[in-house]
């Protein structure tokens, strides 16, 4: 009989995207074939602090009371085959109770969205412990998490992108009204202004004059040092449409069928993500030329690509309406890359997955494909010397 693979699902986290982790984890714990894999549920709290068993369980249900017997945890990596001195990974995450035997775990599934989580810091442990886990690395993560760095290689790479000014929270601090002559310089309102550092919209405002801009900064400020101000594509008055491609794959990415945003509101913000009342409508796939659609799917592997990115993300544009606020058709629909996402939300009903089964790939599929993926990036790995 075959060996099932232990496999740890790895949640929470002390980001703003600490609810969304839980609803992407709770919703793979569902789908993970239990005759194919061992699921070993791993939680970590908004204070950081590591969970196994009954309390990870609890994390995910969302109580907070913690057992002394499930707090902290010890990552192991898989026993080898051939018996050398023996490997620890004690130290490398907070360490009191182990949540895996002596055989380990085979691969780690990182659900965690946002900071200390889909941004390079949980990668790099995974490294060290030499455990082969699912989605980016260290530099696909942290470049596909910092929008200042990740427009720094599409530009790079020659790929479209709004006009943009990138301000740190010391500057704003010191002298706003020297940052605002600057915006304003290189921008016209309206304008999006995002913490670098942050998904799911946390923190992410729309300005339309300089009256609404202090109170934007201020909110982007506190939840990064690094706040980014891009102009809106199309001007004033123009709702750009929103569209979004699944990329999947390591070395040769594939791109799923192109969807297609609706918000409710002004832009696709966190309540319209979340919000139970929330009206906005995915459309799948979305409404465009044959020529369009093959432009944005080919963009969103070239910013895989450049982003280094590995296993799966979703690459998201924004593209001008066909129709101006004049009335007048516009002919060929400016397309630029708004921004890709390592770790994108998982559940069931969440774009990335319902993309890849609009695509031909069933969420369980998907689950088992992105696993693969992991243990054939570890596999290549080993192929890499790291000392003479």
């Amino acid at each position: 009989m075959k060996k099932k693979l232990r496999v740890g699902v790895l949640f929470g986290g002390r980001s703003g995207e600490h609810e969304v982790s839980l609803r992407s984890a709770a919703s793979i714990l569902k789908a993970m074939d239990p005759k194919k894999y061992e699921v070993v549920p791993i939680g970590i709290t908004k204070q950081g602090q590591w969970l196994n068993g009954g309390g990870a369980q609890a994390l995910l249900e969302g109580e907070t009371a913690v057992q002394e017997s499930d707090a902290g945890v010890t990552i192991i990596p898989p026993a080898p085959k051939v018996k050398p001195a023996k490997k620890s990974a004690k130290g490398l995450a907070p360490a009191a109770a182990a949540a895996a035997d002596a055989h380990g775990l085979d691969v780690i599934f990182p659900v965690l969205h946002g900071t200390f989580g889909e941004d390079g810091t949980i990668q790099g442990l995974f490294e060290l412990a030499d455990i082969a886990y699912v989605g980016s690395g260290v530099l696909g993560s942290s470049t596909g998490m910092d929008k200042d760095a990740m427009k720094r290689m599409f530009l790079a790479e020659g790929l479209p992108i709004t006009p943009h000014v990138t301000v740190l929270r010391g500057e704003w601090s010191s002298d706003a009204k020297r940052v605002t002559r600057r915006i304003e310089k290189k921008l016209q309102y309206p304008v999006f202004v995002k913490p670098a550092n942050l998904g799911s919209s946390v923190g992410i405002s729309k300005v339309h004059d300089r009256n609404e801009l202090a109170a934007a900064m201020d909110l982007a400020a506190s939840y990064d040092r690094k706040i980014v101000i891009e102009e809106g594509v199309g001007g004033a008055g123009v709702k750009p449409r929103e569209l979004e491609v699944a990329v999947l794959g390591n070395d040769f990415p594939e791109a799923s069928v192109i969807g297609e945003i609706v918000p409710d509101r002004e832009f696709y913000d966190y309540e319209s993500k979340y919000d139970s009342t929330s009206t906005s409508e995915p459309v799948i796939p979305a409404k465009l030329t044959k020529s369009e659609a093959k432009t944005i799917r080919e963009m969103a592997i070239a910013a895989f690509r450049a982003c280094d990115c590995a296993g799966l993300a979703r690459v998201d544009f924004l593209m001008e309406p066909a129709v101006n606020t004049k009335g007048k058709k516009i002919k060929n629909p400016k397309i630029v890359l708004n921004e890709i996402n390592t770790m994108p939300g998982f559940t069931s009903i969440s774009m990335y997955p319902k993309l890849w089964e609009a695509t031909g790939l069933t969420y369980p599929q998907l689950i088992d494909r992105l696993i693969q993926l992991a243990l054939e990036r570890e596999q290549e790995k080993k192929q890499t010397n790291f000392s003479r």
